[in-house]
């Protein structure tokens, strides 16, 4: 596949593209995306690619290709199918312009080529300079990098554009956890405590003070939120009885969701690994595959992943050596999944 604007993503002044055109109708793109969304990533490039014989919408061909590709963990084809999506502008910026380049930016850094997503996100606050996912994304890759005063300024900035998100909040407080910055990450969350409450719901005070770790609190504001809070609510209040040593208290609160709501991967996913800290292996296991049987959930990959964890503490190496062995042709970039591998088949 051709390579094309390597760096120049958005050269709408300078250049236009021609035989990026359509054909009739986009059937087999929209095939390949349907495939997309099933998680059938095989499937949707052979429709791109009869969508390219047929001579379907090229941009929406490329990008649709460039997402199986990241479905694949194949970034550095999914990035060369983003450029070449890139390349079949017409020459006038719009959404999908900046969906695509958001795509590409991901595919950069999946790579590790942290420099070139950076110059991706550059170019889409240059153009649009509210554009808070690109100023968080880029505070991501900063933090990363060590630059901590560039983070704190796209964090900053983020912030500023939207004062009330406290899911980005908590989202930019992990992150600096994440890269070695915990305190710094618990003063944007104690600021946003100092500066009041009376717009948070009692899940998000919760969830604030179980990162502040100030647990007492979080377990008060979060069985204030237990009904009605989804399960979002639940999963803290189970990890706050977690942290505080009650894991039969917090076990009891998963199930009780459970037993309500029904089946939801993220609570069955949390139940297992509390079983799993309790030594209940066979309870674990269950929980995991219970949630795997869930169509169309975004948590196949650390299900599966736990699922194998289980087996190997129970003992059964070779069905967990089996399972990985089919992991890994899901997920080939998984460098700590191929150490675990080698441990497994010379058990």
């Amino acid at each position: 596949m051709k390579k094309y604007c390597r760096a120049a993503f958005f050269v709408i002044c300078t250049m236009l593209f021609t035989g990026c055109g359509t054909k009739g109708k986009n059937e087999n793109i929209e095939a390949g995306m349907a495939s997309v969304a099933a998680l059938e990533y095989d499937a949707a490039l052979v429709s791109f690619e009869a969508a390219r014989e047929a001579g379907e919408n090229q941009r929406l061909l490329y990008r649709g290709e460039g997402l199986a590709y990241m479905g694949k963990t194949m970034y550095g084809e999914a990035a060369e199918s983003f450029e070449t999506a890139l390349s079949c502008s017409d020459g006038r910026v719009n959404s999908m312009d900046y969906d695509i380049n958001y795509y590409l930016a991901t595919a950069y850094y999946k790579q590790g080529k942290l420099d070139e997503a950076v110059n991706v996100y550059n170019a889409i606050v240059a153009l649009k300079g509210d554009e808070r996912d690109a100023y968080y994304l880029r505070g991501v890759i900063y933090a990363q990098q060590g630059n901590l005063d560039k983070a704190k300024e796209d964090f900053n900035k983020t912030i500023a554009l939207k004062k009330n998100d406290y899911d980005r909040l908590v989202d930019i407080y992990g992150v600096l956890a994440g890269f070695g910055y915990k305190e710094t990450g618990q003063e944007y969350l104690q600021a946003a405590m100092d500066a009041g409450t009376k717009d948070m719901t009692n899940f998000e005070k919760g969830r604030i003070c179980f990162f502040l770790e100030d647990y007492e609190n979080a377990r008060t504001y979060l069985e204030k939120a237990r009904d009605g809070g989804g399960y979002e609510a639940v999963l803290f209040l189970g990890k706050t009885y977690e942290t505080l040593g009650d894991n039969n208290y917090a076990i009891s609160v998963y199930n009780t969701f459970l037993e309500s709501d029904g089946p939801q991967p993220q609570v069955l996913n949390q139940l297992g690994l509390c079983r799993m800290q309790t030594g209940d292996y066979e309870g674990a296991l269950n929980a995991f595959q219970t949630a795997l049987g869930i169509e169309n959930n975004g948590m196949v990959q650390i299900l599966k992943m736990n699922e194998i964890t289980a087996y190997e503490r129970l003992g059964d190496y070779e069905r967990a050596a089996s399972l990985m062995k089919s992991y890994l042709s899901s997920y080939p970039d998984d460098e700590e999944a191929k150490r675990e591998d080698i441990f497994l088949r010379t058990r």
